[in-house]
Formats: C-alpha cells, structure tokens, sequence
C-alpha cells in the first residue's frame, strides 16, 4: 500500500521532516535493518578477533592488511555509480506510474459521442467501457504481482464481471503465442464502427475521436507491457550492486580501529564503534535499497502501486459516467454572481489573512522611468548613431516644442557634432 505522507509536509515549519523520521511503514528502516545487523555484527566479530584472539605476530599481519584496505576502498566510485543509478530508476519509475490506463478521458468521449437513452445505446457504452476496463485488466495482471494473485485466471476474470462467457471463448479461440491484451480493444474498434453504422455515434469526426482516445489508452497498456518486458541492462544493476557491497566488504576490514600504542597513522584513538562507517553503510546501502524498491513498482513492497485499487476505482467511475450519468444535467440556473461584475468567493476566518488586497500584474509594473527615458523617438533619429545620441541628451535639457500628442521636435543647442534638429 502507497506510503503518504503529503499533509504532514504541507507546511515548512520547524520539525517538519522531522515527523517522518519516526514513520516505520516504507521506511528505510524497515527496507535495510537486517542488512545493517549483519554488518554490525560481522564486524564487530572481526574486531574481537583482531583484539584477542590473534597472535602478536597475527596482529602485525592484520595490521597491514587494514592498512592496505583503507587505503584503496575509496578506489570504489560508489556515489558516482549509485548517483546515475538511482537517477534512472526514479525516472523510470515515474513513467511506469504515467503509463498505467485510466480510463477518464475515454469515459468522457463515450459518453459524448455514444448516443441513445433505449436499452441498446445503454448497451453499447457500457460495452464500449467495459472492453476498456477488461484490456487494462489483462495488462496489469501480466505485470503486476498483486493482480494476478487476484485474478490468476480467465475464469477469475469472467466471475468478476470483466469477461462474458462468449468472449472468453472467443479470446482462447484466437491462437497466438504472444499476451494478448489487446484483443478487446479490436473488440471495441469492431464495436465503434457497428455503433456508427447504427447512427448511434452521429459522425465521422465523433467516431474518430473515439479511436484517437482508445489509441492513447492501447498505447499506455503498450508501455506498460515494454516496461516489464525491457528492464534496466543487467549488466548495469550487477555493477552498482557489486561496488556497494565490495566496498563494505572491504570497510570491514580497512576500517577497524588498531591498537593506538602503534603509533599508526590514524589510529591514534580506539573508539570501538565506528560510527561514521555505519553511517556510510546506512546511505549508500539505503540508496541501493531504494533503488531495488523502485525497480519494480508492480510488486507487494510498502511504496509499490495499488493496482488492485486502481482496477476497482475505473471500473467503477467509468460504468457511472457512461450510465447513469448519461444525459444526466442538473436544472440549468443563474448563478450566484449573475449580476456581479467582479465576482469574488468568500473566504473564511481561518484563511482571510491570506487574501491578496490587490491583483498582480507583473514584476515590470513597480519600475519607474525618468521623464527623459520616455519620450518617443522618430525613425528619422533613429538613424543616428547611439554614441551620438547618448552624447546629445547629456548635454542641458532640450526645450521641446510639442508639435502632437505623442511627437515632440527637439531643438538642440549649437553643437559642431550635430548641428540639425532630431524629432522624437
């Protein structure tokens, strides 16, 4: 079930994240506190190996080898790995969720141009969304985990109101090797056409909008399918996976603390916990969490898509918009403001302060020109040099000679630079 956590963050305010942290469902926590025991664990083993189980001699040995460790794991790129990793997979991850089928639209241009208030044009809009619904169905149970564990069958399918009898069989008659998802939008196609021969859709315009539509909503099953079906290049996952854990395989070792009478760089304090590498495995070994969370969304984690709860509520709203809304207006009447030029909806108490006492209108209305700044120039000025000019209007003010509301002949002093009058 989605995590949300969206009111709680709808204001910032001191302590705002900080009301998440304490979250447990689709936390980081509960994706990586086994993998953090056992790398507490394993080290704190080696660490009492090291401080009394091992030989003088041993510890000389081991001493090197942890040196040699430290030395070479920052070698291992994983924050540039895992950056571009994770960027690829949130990306992805979010056009997964863009491709699921809705079926809003669709509804609304069925309901649109499908007409008839008898029972044959109820039929054919209520079969016209249901081939919609049934082909979004058959896509999701192909990727989603959830689905298929709810309709693991056609006949699954067929008690559930999706499927009829007759186009089950049908459906199983049509031999192909491949999913065959898209068989009820031919269906629909096949339908449309009959339903404009009919004249219950009135024109070719209205009957290639309904196509138009379905095509949008096939192509998002489409996605969906190619998402599942192209995965992130294996090679790829294999490489951020094996940088993050060979890297703490190598922290385990290299970042031990020795014993400070050595006199080793580095190890001049025994602190027995170290705090900051944990810390580093919490991070980068979080952020490999996240991505195996997001890789696949159609699973059973915490954050993973309610499919289930998708199905439920399209199915739902489609059937009402295309049925009993049909044809269903409210009583046309004046509205509140009929007679009111500058309509304005009230506000409460609680949010009058947040009223605005004046409309804006842009950041270039508060600037303010000097007077000199605003006066028109004609083309015939413009044709002299803008060094020039600069030069002029440094000199004393002009005494303009208004010869038209918006056209001004100015007279300049002798000037052995520009000795003609300039209009602006």
């Amino acid at each position: 079930m989605t995590v949300t956590y969206t009111a709680r963050v709808a204001n910032a305010q001191f302590g705002c994240f900080y009301k998440l942290l304490i979250l447990w469902k689709g936390s980081i926590y509960k994706l990586l506190y086994k993998e953090l025991i056992v790398f507490i664990i394993l080290y704190i083993i080696i660490s009492l190996t090291y401080r009394f189980l091992l030989s003088e001699g041993r510890r000389r040995d081991f001493e090197a080898v942890v040196f040699h460790y430290n030395k070479y794991s920052d070698l291992i790129p994983v924050a540039f790995v895992l950056g571009f990793y994770i960027t690829l997979i949130v990306n992805r991850w979010w056009n997964q969720y863009q491709s699921i089928p809705l079926p809003d639209r669709l509804m609304c241009v069925i309901s649109g141009t499908v007409h008839g208030t008898d029972e044959r044009g109820r039929l054919y809009r209520r079969t016209l969304m249901r081939y919609c619904s049934l082909s979004a169905l058959l896509i999701l149970r192909s990727v989603s985990t959830a689905v298929f564990k709810r309709f693991p069958t056609l006949t699954h399918v067929v008690d559930a109101g999706f499927m009829t009898y007759q186009e089950r069989r049908k459906y199983e008659a049509l031999s192909s090797a491949y999913n065959k998802y898209w068989i009820p939008c031919v269906w629909f196609c096949n339908l449309a056409v009959q339903a404009r021969n009919e004249g219950r859709v009135r024109d070719d315009p209205a009957c290639k909008l309904l196509m138009e539509e379905l095509n949008i909503f096939r192509g998002n099953c489409e996605m969906l399918f190619h998402y599942d079906w192209i995965s992130v290049p294996l090679v790829y996952t294999q490489v951020v996976t094996i940088a993050v854990y060979s890297f703490f395989v190598a922290c385990l070792v290299g970042r031990q603390y020795l014993d400070p009478d050595l006199g080793i760089p580095g190890h001049n304090l025994d602190l027995y916990v170290p705090i900051f590498t944990f810390l580093q495995f919490f991070f980068y070994a979080g952020w490999l969490k996240v991505g195996e969370q997001l890789i696949n969304p159609f699973g059973e984690d915490d954050d993973d898509f309610e499919t289930n709860f998708l199905i439920d509520r399209n199915f739902q709203v489609s059937m009402l918009a295309v049925d009993e809304m049909y044809a269903d207006l409210p009583l046309m009447e004046k509205d509140h403001f009929w007679d009111d030029s500058e309509p304005r909806a009230p506000y409460t108490v609680a949010t009058i302060s947040q009223r605005h006492s004046s409309s804006y209108q842009g950041s270039t209305f508060a600037m303010v020109l000097a007077e000199g700044d605003m006066l028109q120039v004609t083309e015939e000025a413009r044709s002299v040099s803008l060094p020039l000019l600069t030069r002029l209007f440094e000199h004393d003010s002009p005494t303009p000679s208004v010869s038209a509301p918006h056209m001004a002949t100015v007279r300049f002093g002798a000037s052995d630079s520009c000795p003609q009058d300039i209009k602006i």
